[in-house]
């Protein structure tokens, strides 16, 4: 009887120990997040901001437009044609006028020390380019342009025999030409000039339709030849007022044209004429 009475009591125990044990096990398993909840609800990232590329403003491209001649605002109108002297130009340049102009650049070497020539004396020039030099220096170009010297057509690739050529032909260098010094100067040519001073029918007609007047001139040195400093200089030192005076700064060596003008500017402002830009 004792040994049940001891066998129960002690398999009571064992019951209750037991329970408590369960109880402790269930009550750690409930403090320890399970692993799905772990996985369910993982920890918040920050959203990163998405970055906003703000659209540039476009650079509106300036448009072409004419230069006007240094002694008006207005657009000039030719008396007679090709024009040769000032006085054959309206309305008229002021008493004591003069005019240089300088043809067949823009060239690396000469037209540099052409510019520095002219801006010693305080002068403004009136260039004729050729459109083949214009696209091979752009930047040379539009360094006679920011100078404040006219700029002017002289044909795409300066053909001699101009007055010859064919309708198709003679636009296509006039053209061609005006388009690209507009596209690098922003200025649209106002004045053309016949290569060699070749005039003909066509040629006039296509210069008035592209509203340019054909320029020529009154004193030639025959610079292009290089006939020497002395007779380069004798020649510009014969300009008077009204007239329009031909040099170079390409085509060939232009060291003599330099020389030339560098003694006969002075000369020519000393008589009392003014320089003016077309």
């Amino acid at each position: 009887m004792e040994v049940e009475e001891s066998g129960g009591t002690s398999r009571r125990k064992a019951l209750l120990l037991l329970g408590a044990a369960g109880l402790a096990t269930l009550g750690a398993d409930a403090a320890r997040p399970s692993g799905s909840r772990a996985a369910a609800a993982p920890a918040a990232t920050p959203r990163a901001r998405p970055v906003i590329h703000p659209t540039p403003t476009p650079t509106p491209t300036p448009t072409p437009t004419p230069r006007a001649a240094s002694w008006t605002p207005g657009k000039l109108t030719a008396l007679e044609t090709p024009v040769r002297e000032l006085s054959q130009l309206a309305p008229p340049a002021p008493p004591k006028s003069i005019a240089l102009t300088i043809d067949d650049g823009p060239n690396p070497t000469w037209t540099p020390k052409m510019l520095d020539l002219l801006a010693e004396h305080e002068i403004h020039a009136t260039f004729f380019i050729i459109g083949e030099q214009v696209k091979e220096f752009p930047k040379l170009t539009r360094r006679i342009a920011d100078a404040g010297h006219q700029i002017c057509n002289h044909t795409e690739t300066h053909p001699i025999a101009i007055a010859h050529l064919s309708e198709k032909k003679v636009r296509k260098e006039i053209v061609e030409a005006h388009d690209r010094i507009a596209d690098v100067t922003g200025i649209v040519p106002q004045f053309f000039r016949s290569p060699g001073g070749a005039w003909s029918k066509t040629v006039l007609e296509m210069v008035a339709e592209h509203d340019m007047l054909p320029i020529d001139w009154a004193v030639d040195p025959r610079d292009w030849a290089r006939p020497g400093v002395g007779r380069i200089r004798r020649a510009v030192l014969k300009g008077e007022e009204n007239n329009i005076i031909l040099c170079h700064d390409g085509g060939g060596d232009r060291s003599q044209t330099i020389k030339a003008l560098r003694d006969a500017i002075p000369k020519l402002k000393k008589r009392g004429l003014t320089f003016v830009a077309l």
